[in-house]
C-alpha cells in the first residue's frame, strides 16, 4: 500500500507531466493521433487568403480542431502519416516522409477529418488512394 508521501510525490509527478505536455505543444499533449483527409486543385480562392497563392503544400484546418476562429491561419504544421484507416491500401504510408504544409483555408462543412491537406502534400507522405489516414501532427 503506498504511503502518503509517495501518493503526493506520484501526484505531483503526474501534474508536472500533464502540464508539460500542455504547455509544450508535446504530441502527448493529444493531437498526435488526428486524421488527414485531401483536396485537389485549385487551392484559391481561400478563407485566409482570398486569391493570393501559397503554393501546394498547404492545408484547410477543420471548424471544431484546429481552426480557432481563424488563428490557424499561417500555421506551419510538420505531418506525418502513421497509419490508414480503410484497410484498402496495403500499405498507405510512405515510411520515414513528412511534409510541412502551411493553414490557409477553412476545411468546408461535411469536413472527414482534422485537417484537409492539398493533394500534393498528402501524395508526399501517402498513398492517396487510401483516401483518410491518421497523422501526426507538430506545430512548427
Amino acid at each position: 500500500m503506498a504511503t502518503p508521501r509517495r501518493l503526493h510525490h506520484l501526484t505531483a509527478v503526474l501534474v508536472a507531466v500533464a502540464a508539460f505536455c500542455l504547455l509544450s505543444g508535446h504530441p502527448c499533449a493529444g493531437k498526435e493521433k488526428l486524421l488527414a483527409t485531401f483536396y485537389t486543385p485549385p487551392y484559391i480562392p481561400s478563407k485566409c487568403y482570398g486569391n493570393d497563392e501559397h503554393g501546394v503544400m498547404v492545408a484547410a484546418a477543420d471548424q471544431d480542431t484546429l481552426w480557432d476562429g481563424g488563428n490557424a491561419c499561417g500555421k506551419r504544421y510538420r505531418v506525418k502519416c502513421l497509419h490508414g484507416t480503410n484497410k484498402g491500401v496495403d500499405v498507405p504510408c510512405k515510411a520515414g516522409r513528412s511534409v510541412t504544409v502551411k493553414i490557409v483555408d477553412l476545411c468546408p462543412s461535411g469536413c472527414r477529418g482534422n485537417i484537409d491537406l492539398s493533394a500534393e502534400a498528402f501524395k508526399h507522405i501517402a498513398d492517396p488512394d487510401e483516401g483518410k489516414i491518421v497523422i501526426s501532427l507538430e506545430e512548427l
